[in-house]
């Protein structure tokens, strides 16, 4: 299937390698030969994600003329990365990135796996933790109170119990944006929502833009669609949204849908501004773009000093651009699978007479236990107490890694449930293998990325703390022994820089 692509500008490409840090050279060592630097500075931005794979780079007389270098010491960087592997040329048609065939290795880490199959092993390829108790318990106790009237009906709800799509479309009305139960369909998580929302929006063969890095699971339940996937770069490769480059791509590549996660954005943790957000709504809407917001984080706010600008449906409040899919997953707990889509009533009545072929509706007793979460006060404690652990996991592995690890990179999240890392340069597929050998799973970056970008990253999310941090930290820093010594085993390079 072929991939949309994208175009660099000479002008662009060179600030962004103008902007990239130098690498210390090892003791001894010698400085690299202009035309060198240059091809590891391009191969950097391409599997960071912040030049996108299928790129068309800049003409050679450009670059060089752009950068104040000879056409010479371009044309021989270019040369080194076709040879590489990162480079794609038609003589007379130009130059793209490309990632060499077989480079990284499958990535893994992102399946849980079974409790009772994990032993001594340390789990940090998913993003979940336990039940905040005693709230779970006294939720399913509300609701089997609340099942007989519904025990006596079909039990088949495709847009959801009513009485819960009014208490989410009360929430919503609550924080300022006017929302009827119409309005909403309540799903089978949030995954079961943007499946919803995939078939009914983007056949196979269409185009979705995607923030690069973005969710592991939603990029693989896309692709899996059939969907061509068009990634727009976050700012560094780390967090913040590029208006520029949305536009660009919402222009030019014409996307039937594009999916955000403008709160605590999972994996970088990043928080969408309030200029940001009006101004990808406005993007959307002139591009003719439905705009898929996931607010699955939106209430993982772990440092109380940090202002939540308004969400993004507030600037579409009927619905018709952006679609908006909560979840209580992330908030409450991942095997509570309740989630919800807010939108405008024709496209909640397009999803819910598709869904006669797809699930049907969504479990009642669970809709209960989470409509008496929310009627009772219940859900705002829960929440504050999966915040309060989050936050202690949170800053327990982060002083766990800058004491075991610290030429790895990151910026500390400010809500959230994921620390997304730039290793040193070692190859995150290659962490991946070793990790398992030493007792602790953790997904590598290019999971997270759309043809092989982020080799140098991994993902870590806030799910252990204490001790167990301090311990997952030492793993990894095993983990990245191996790896940096060759023993790590695979066949990813050892690191994906020189």
């Amino acid at each position: 299937m072929a991939q949309w692509t994208s175009t660099v500008g000479a002008a662009q490409l060179a600030r962004q390698l103008q902007g990239q840090q130098a690498r210390p050279l090892a003791p001894g060592a010698r400085k690299p030969p202009a035309y060198r630097a240059l091809a590891d500075g391009v191969r950097l931005l391409v599997l960071e994600g912040r030049v996108p794979v299928a790129a068309r780079l800049p003409a050679e007389r450009e670059l060089a003329l752009a950068l104040s270098l000879s056409r010479t010491t371009v044309a021989a960087a270019y040369e080194a990365l076709r040879a590489e592997g990162f480079l794609e040329s038609r003589r007379g048609a130009g130059s793209w990135t490309a990632v060499p065939a077989g480079n990284p290795l499958p990535a893994r880490g992102l399946e849980p796996l079974p409790p009772e199959s994990l032993g001594s092993m340390i789990d940090l390829g998913c993003a979940s933790l336990p039940a905040p108790e005693p709230w779970l318990t006294r939720a399913v106790q509300g609701a089997l109170e609340e099942l007989p009237p519904y025990a006596h009906t079909h039990g088949d709800y495709p847009a959801g119990l009513p009485a819960l799509r009014q208490m989410i479309a009360d929430r919503y009305t609550g924080c300022g944006i006017p929302t009827m139960p119409e309005q909403i369909m309540v799903t089978t998580g949030a995954m079961g929502a943007i499946d919803a929302i995939c078939h009914l929006f983007a056949g196979r063969g269409e185009r979705i833009a995607v923030e690069s890095p973005s969710y592991a699971n939603i990029l693989q339940l896309m692709r899996e669609a059939g969907a061509r996937l068009v990634p727009v770069a976050m700012e560094d490769g780390l967090g913040g949204w590029d208006m520029n480059r949305w536009r660009q791509v919402l222009r030019d590549a014409a996307p039937r849908l594009a999916y955000v996660v403008a709160d605590f954005h999972n994996p970088t943790g990043a928080l969408a501004d309030e200029q940001q957000r009006r101004a990808l709504v406005e993007a959307a809407r002139s591009a003719g773009t439905v705009l898929v917001v996931d607010e699955t984080m939106h209430e993982l706010r772990l440092d109380a000093d940090v202002e939540m600008p308004r969400r993004v449906c507030a600037f579409d409040p009927a619905g018709s651009t952006v679609l908006t899919v909560g979840s209580a997953s992330k908030a409450f707990w991942a095997g509570m699978r309740i989630g919800w889509v807010r939108a405008a009533p024709d496209v909640i009545r397009s999803l819910v007479a598709a869904r006669a072929y797809a699930d049907m509706g969504t479990p009642v007793l669970e809709q209960l236990a989470i409509n008496w979460l929310l009627r009772s006060g219940g859900w705002e404690q829960a929440v504050a107490v999966r915040r309060e652990q989050a936050r202690e996991n949170r800053d327990d592995l982060v002083r766990a890694l800058r004491r075991e690890l610290p030429e790895w990179e990151f910026e500390v999240p400010r809500g959230g449930l994921t620390l997304w890392v730039r290793t040193g340069g070692l190859s995150g597929s290659r962490l991946a293998v070793a990790g398992e050998r030493v007792g602790v799973r953790v997904p590598s970056g290019p999971r997270f990325g759309v043809d092989g970008a982020f080799e140098g990253y991994v993902r870590l999310p806030f799910t252990v703390g204490g001790p167990l941090a301090d311990e997952a930290a030492l793993r990894l820093a095993a983990a990245a022994g191996l790896v940096g010594s060759g023993a790590g085993g695979g066949e990813a390079p050892r690191t994906f820089v020189a």
